[in-house]
């Protein structure tokens, strides 16, 4: 069994602060975890495909092992609380899907007046305190209490392989040669290519 509160402190590290999206990766990332059996990605042998570019995803880069140096981690723009995780083995994947909670009105006017740095000292406390409750709940309710879990069935993307470096011909600055482009007969790379379109 993990020690959820080690790992939450190292994700907390590595993120710079902490959060219930920070939180959401972390759970998810638990729970896929162990319904996979298996631990922390060494390599490439589990991939992560996460629905949002939010906090949360750097607590997949450090409960899952997932990043994407390695080329492990899969970003969908969905704008979605939801992380799958899958064993390169078998093409076993988890989906962890969180359920979204409509804030009262009160908890929206606390936030705007905390985020443009109008809420006096105790509105920010209560604010903190609310913040802090949203991650333990995240962190140690029931999983069925706040999101949908289940095997699915994926086409997992190819390992990521090594490319050679050139020179583009413009900056001079090595690129990976598959994204280069041929402009006026030379390699550029992506920044420097001007693309040409009528449509």
């Amino acid at each position: 069994m993990m020690d959820i509160t080690t790992k939450w402190q190292e994700a907390v590290k590595f993120h710079g602060h902490a959060c219930p999206g920070l939180a959401l990766g972390v759970r998810a990332s638990l729970i896929a975890l162990e319904k996979l059996g298996v631990e922390r990605a060494e390599d490439e042998e589990l991939v992560a495909i996460v629905e949002t570019d939010a906090c949360g995803v750097d607590g997949v880069q450090v409960i899952a092992g997932c990043t994407l140096g390695k080329g492990n981690l899969f970003f969908r723009d969905y704008g979605k609380q939801v992380y799958t995780i899958a064993r390169r083995d078998g093409n076993k994947a988890v989906r962890v899907a969180f359920y979204g909670s409509k804030p009262s009105e009160e908890q929206k006017a606390l936030r705007e007046k905390v985020f443009s740095g109008k809420a006096s000292s105790e509105e920010k406390e209560l604010f903190q305190s609310q913040q802090q409750q949203r991650i333990q709940d995240i962190l140690h309710l029931p999983f069925e209490k706040i999101c949908k879990v289940e095997f699915v069935d994926i086409q997992l993307p190819s390992k990521a392989r090594i490319f050679n470096s050139i020179p583009c011909a413009e900056c001079g600055e090595y690129f990976m040669e598959p994204r280069g482009r041929l402009q006026n007969g030379k390699p550029v790379c992506l920044a420097c290519f001007k693309e040409y379109t009528r449509w």
